[in-house]
C-alpha cells in the first residue's frame, strides 16, 4: 500500500519508493540517506504534525510535514 510518509502513524515501517521533491530539498533528502528502498520508521508525531521524527539507516532525522508529504512510501 502506498501512502505519502506524511500520513504514517508512530512506529509504523515502510519503505521509500519515490521522491518527489526537487532542486535543494531532494538533493537535502538523498544527501541524508532517504533514497528509493531504504526503510523508514516513524518515532513520533508532534502534536500538530510538524515536524516528524523519523529513523533511517539508525540515526534520528525530523523532517517538515510538507517535506514528509514529498515522499512517498510502501508500508509494510
Amino acid at each position: 500500500m502506498e501512502k505519502k510518509l506524511s500520513e504514517l502513524k508512530p512506529r509504523e515501517l515502510a519503505k521509500v519508493k519515490k521522491i518527489q521533491g526537487e532542486g535543494t530539498l531532494n538533493k537535502r533528502l538523498l544527501d541524508m540517506g532517504i533514497i528509493k528502498g531504504t526503510k523508514i520508521e516513524v518515532i513520533k508525531v508532534a502534536p500538530l504534525g510538524d515536524p516528524i521524527d523519523i529513523k533511517v539507516k539508525g540515526y534520528h532525522l525530523s523532517l517538515r510535514k510538507e517535506e514528509a508529504a514529498q515522499i512517498s512510501v510502501e508500508v509494510s
